[in-house]
Protein backbone atom coordinates (compact mmCIF):
# COMPACT_ATOMS: atom_id res chain seq x y z
CA UNK A 1 0.00 0.00 0.00
CA UNK A 2 1.38 3.41 -0.96
CA UNK A 3 2.16 6.04 1.64
CA UNK A 4 -0.50 8.35 0.16
CA UNK A 5 -3.17 5.66 0.48
CA UNK A 6 -2.11 5.04 4.07
CA UNK A 7 -2.38 8.77 4.80
CA UNK A 8 -5.81 8.85 3.20
CA UNK A 9 -6.95 5.99 5.44
CA UNK A 10 -5.41 7.77 8.42
CA UNK A 11 -7.43 10.85 7.49
CA UNK A 12 -10.63 8.81 7.28
CA UNK A 13 -10.00 7.49 10.79
CA UNK A 14 -9.23 11.00 12.07
CA UNK A 15 -12.42 12.37 10.55
CA UNK A 16 -14.42 9.53 12.07
CA UNK A 17 -12.82 10.17 15.47
CA UNK A 18 -13.58 13.89 15.19
CA UNK A 19 -17.19 13.16 14.29
CA UNK A 20 -17.65 10.76 17.19
CA UNK A 21 -15.92 13.06 19.67
CA UNK A 22 -18.27 15.86 18.59
CA UNK A 23 -21.22 13.53 19.17
CA UNK A 24 -19.74 12.60 22.55
CA UNK A 25 -19.47 16.27 23.58
CA UNK A 26 -23.06 16.90 22.51
CA UNK A 27 -24.30 13.85 24.41
CA UNK A 28 -22.29 14.79 27.50
CA UNK A 29 -23.85 18.25 27.33
CA UNK A 30 -27.26 16.59 27.76
CA UNK A 31 -26.27 15.10 31.11
CA UNK A 32 -27.75 16.90 34.09
CA UNK A 33 -31.14 18.41 34.71
CA UNK A 34 -33.06 19.59 31.68
CA UNK A 35 -34.68 23.03 31.50
CA UNK A 36 -38.09 21.34 31.50
CA UNK A 37 -37.28 19.51 34.74
CA UNK A 38 -35.94 22.69 36.36
CA UNK A 39 -39.10 24.59 35.41
CA UNK A 40 -41.37 21.80 36.68
CA UNK A 41 -39.47 21.64 39.98
CA UNK A 42 -39.60 25.42 40.37
CA UNK A 43 -43.34 25.51 39.55
CA UNK A 44 -44.07 22.79 42.10
CA UNK A 45 -41.96 24.49 44.80
CA UNK A 46 -43.62 27.84 44.11
CA UNK A 47 -47.12 26.36 44.34
CA UNK A 48 -46.25 24.52 47.57
CA UNK A 49 -44.94 27.74 49.09
CA UNK A 50 -48.10 29.57 48.03
CA UNK A 51 -50.23 26.83 49.61
CA UNK A 52 -48.26 27.01 52.87
CA UNK A 53 -48.68 30.79 52.99
CA UNK A 54 -52.44 30.50 52.41
CA UNK A 55 -52.77 27.86 55.13
CA UNK A 56 -50.83 30.05 57.57
CA UNK A 57 -53.10 32.94 56.67
CA UNK A 58 -56.15 30.69 57.15
CA UNK A 59 -54.96 29.54 60.59
CA UNK A 60 -54.18 33.12 61.59
CA UNK A 61 -57.70 34.18 60.63
CA UNK A 62 -59.23 31.25 62.53
CA UNK A 63 -57.28 32.21 65.65
CA UNK A 64 -58.40 35.82 65.28
CA UNK A 65 -62.03 34.70 64.84
CA UNK A 66 -61.76 32.59 67.99
CA UNK A 67 -60.38 35.59 69.85
CA UNK A 68 -63.24 37.86 68.66
CA UNK A 69 -65.85 35.20 69.50
CA UNK A 70 -64.36 34.71 72.97
CA UNK A 71 -64.63 38.46 73.55
CA UNK A 72 -68.13 38.69 72.04
CA UNK A 73 -69.77 35.96 74.13
CA UNK A 74 -69.42 37.64 77.56
CA UNK A 75 -70.34 41.04 76.10
CA UNK A 76 -73.58 39.63 74.65
CA UNK A 77 -74.30 37.87 77.91
CA UNK A 78 -73.93 41.15 79.78
CA UNK A 79 -76.05 42.98 77.18
CA UNK A 80 -78.99 40.58 77.35
CA UNK A 81 -78.73 39.65 81.02
CA UNK A 82 -80.97 42.54 82.13
CA UNK A 83 -78.54 43.46 84.85
CA UNK A 84 -77.49 46.74 83.25
CA UNK A 85 -80.07 49.52 83.46
CA UNK A 86 -77.94 52.53 82.69
CA UNK A 87 -78.92 53.69 79.14
CA UNK A 88 -75.49 55.14 78.42
CA UNK A 89 -73.75 51.94 79.51
CA UNK A 90 -76.22 49.85 77.50
CA UNK A 91 -75.61 51.96 74.39
CA UNK A 92 -71.87 51.64 74.77
CA UNK A 93 -72.16 47.89 75.30
CA UNK A 94 -74.44 47.52 72.29
CA UNK A 95 -71.95 49.44 70.19
CA UNK A 96 -69.12 47.15 71.34
CA UNK A 97 -71.18 44.04 70.56
CA UNK A 98 -72.04 45.36 67.10
CA UNK A 99 -68.38 46.12 66.38
CA UNK A 100 -67.31 42.65 67.48
CA UNK A 101 -70.02 41.01 65.36
CA UNK A 102 -69.00 43.07 62.33
CA UNK A 103 -65.35 42.13 62.89
CA UNK A 104 -66.32 38.45 63.28
CA UNK A 105 -68.33 38.51 60.05
CA UNK A 106 -65.53 40.27 58.21
CA UNK A 107 -62.97 37.75 59.42
CA UNK A 108 -65.22 34.78 58.62
CA UNK A 109 -65.77 36.11 55.09
CA UNK A 110 -62.04 36.56 54.61
CA UNK A 111 -61.33 33.12 56.08
CA UNK A 112 -63.79 31.52 53.65
CA UNK A 113 -62.12 33.29 50.73
CA UNK A 114 -58.66 32.17 51.86
CA UNK A 115 -59.91 28.61 52.42
CA UNK A 116 -61.21 28.47 48.83
CA UNK A 117 -57.90 29.80 47.53
CA UNK A 118 -56.04 27.19 49.60
CA UNK A 119 -58.20 24.39 48.17
CA UNK A 120 -57.42 25.57 44.63
CA UNK A 121 -53.72 25.88 45.47
CA UNK A 122 -53.72 22.36 46.97
CA UNK A 123 -55.27 20.94 43.79
CA UNK A 124 -52.77 22.86 41.67
CA UNK A 125 -49.85 21.66 43.81
CA UNK A 126 -51.03 18.04 43.46
CA UNK A 127 -51.25 18.42 39.68
CA UNK A 128 -47.82 20.06 39.48
CA UNK A 129 -46.41 17.36 41.75
CA UNK A 130 -47.73 14.60 39.48
CA UNK A 131 -46.35 16.39 36.44
CA UNK A 132 -42.96 16.74 38.15
CA UNK A 133 -42.88 13.02 38.92
CA UNK A 134 -43.69 12.17 35.30
CA UNK A 135 -40.95 14.48 34.02
CA UNK A 136 -38.46 13.12 36.57
CA UNK A 137 -39.24 9.54 35.54
CA UNK A 138 -38.74 10.35 31.86
CA UNK A 139 -35.59 12.30 32.65
CA UNK A 140 -34.12 9.45 34.71
CA UNK A 141 -34.76 6.98 31.87
CA UNK A 142 -33.21 9.37 29.37
CA UNK A 143 -30.14 9.92 31.57
CA UNK A 144 -29.62 6.18 31.99
CA UNK A 145 -29.85 5.59 28.24
CA UNK A 146 -27.57 8.53 27.58
CA UNK A 147 -24.97 7.29 30.07
CA UNK A 148 -24.96 3.87 28.39
CA UNK A 149 -24.62 5.43 24.94
CA UNK A 150 -21.77 7.65 26.14
CA UNK A 151 -19.93 4.64 27.61
CA UNK A 152 -20.33 2.72 24.34
CA UNK A 153 -19.18 5.69 22.27
CA UNK A 154 -16.11 6.16 24.47
CA UNK A 155 -15.19 2.53 23.88
CA UNK A 156 -15.59 2.97 20.11
CA UNK A 157 -13.42 6.10 20.16
CA UNK A 158 -10.74 4.35 22.22
CA UNK A 159 -10.69 1.45 19.73
CA UNK A 160 -10.44 3.86 16.80
CA UNK A 161 -7.57 5.73 18.45
CA UNK A 162 -5.75 2.43 18.92
CA UNK A 163 -6.24 1.64 15.22
CA UNK A 164 -5.05 5.11 14.32
CA UNK A 165 -1.91 4.75 16.39
CA UNK A 166 -1.14 1.38 14.82
CA UNK A 167 -1.62 2.75 11.31
CA UNK A 168 0.34 5.92 12.07
CA UNK A 169 3.28 3.88 13.37
CA UNK A 170 3.36 1.90 10.11
CA UNK A 171 3.72 5.07 7.97
CA UNK A 172 6.91 7.02 7.33
CA UNK A 173 7.34 9.51 10.18
CA UNK A 174 8.12 12.49 7.93
CA UNK A 175 4.98 11.81 5.87
CA UNK A 176 2.85 11.66 9.03
CA UNK A 177 4.32 14.96 10.25
CA UNK A 178 3.56 16.61 6.90
CA UNK A 179 0.01 15.19 7.00
CA UNK A 180 -0.61 16.44 10.54
CA UNK A 181 0.72 19.91 9.72
CA UNK A 182 -1.57 20.16 6.69
CA UNK A 183 -4.53 18.91 8.69
CA UNK A 184 -3.97 21.58 11.33
CA UNK A 185 -3.72 24.27 8.65
CA UNK A 186 -6.43 23.20 6.24
CA UNK A 187 -8.65 20.70 8.01
CA UNK A 188 -8.37 18.27 5.08
CA UNK A 189 -4.79 17.20 4.43
CA UNK A 190 -5.30 14.58 1.72
CA UNK A 191 -7.51 15.52 -1.23
CA UNK A 192 -8.88 13.01 -3.72
CA UNK A 193 -8.38 13.65 -7.41
CA UNK A 194 -11.50 13.36 -9.57
CA UNK A 195 -11.67 14.07 -13.29
CA UNK A 196 -8.21 15.58 -13.18
CA UNK A 197 -9.12 18.09 -10.45
CA UNK A 198 -8.04 18.43 -6.83
CA UNK A 199 -11.17 18.00 -4.69
CA UNK A 200 -9.62 20.29 -2.08
CA UNK A 201 -9.54 23.41 -4.24
CA UNK A 202 -11.35 22.24 -7.44
CA UNK A 203 -8.39 23.33 -9.59
CA UNK A 204 -7.40 21.27 -12.66
CA UNK A 205 -4.04 19.61 -12.10
CA UNK A 206 -1.07 19.67 -14.48
CA UNK A 207 -0.36 16.39 -16.28
CA UNK A 208 2.96 15.92 -14.48
CA UNK A 209 1.28 16.12 -11.06
CA UNK A 210 -1.41 13.68 -12.16
CA UNK A 211 1.18 11.20 -13.40
CA UNK A 212 3.18 11.40 -10.17
CA UNK A 213 0.02 11.04 -8.09
CA UNK A 214 -1.06 8.00 -10.11
CA UNK A 215 2.33 6.45 -9.39
CA UNK A 216 1.57 6.66 -5.66
CA UNK A 217 4.15 9.34 -4.98
CA UNK A 218 3.52 11.88 -2.26
CA UNK A 219 2.57 14.91 -4.36
CA UNK A 220 1.05 18.14 -3.10
CA UNK A 221 -1.33 20.29 -5.09
CA UNK A 222 0.41 23.39 -6.46
CA UNK A 223 -2.71 25.44 -5.72
CA UNK A 224 -3.79 24.45 -2.19
CA UNK A 225 -0.85 22.37 -0.98
CA UNK A 226 -2.90 19.32 -0.06
CA UNK A 227 -1.56 15.83 -0.63
CA UNK A 228 -3.10 14.37 -3.77
CA UNK A 229 -4.70 10.92 -3.70
CA UNK A 230 -5.97 8.96 -6.69
CA UNK A 231 -8.02 5.93 -5.71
Amino acid sequence: MSVVKQLYRLQQIDEDIDSKELALRQMSGQLGESDELKRARADFASEKQRLEELRKQQHSLEWEIDDVVSRLAPEEEKLYSGKINNPKELTSLQHEVNMLKARRDQLESKALEVMEQAELAAASADEKGRRLKDIEAGWNDQQQRLSMEIAKLKTVIDDMKTRRQQLSESIDGAAVERYQALRRQKGIAVAKVEQGRCCGCRIALPTTELQQARSGNLVQCDSCGRILFID
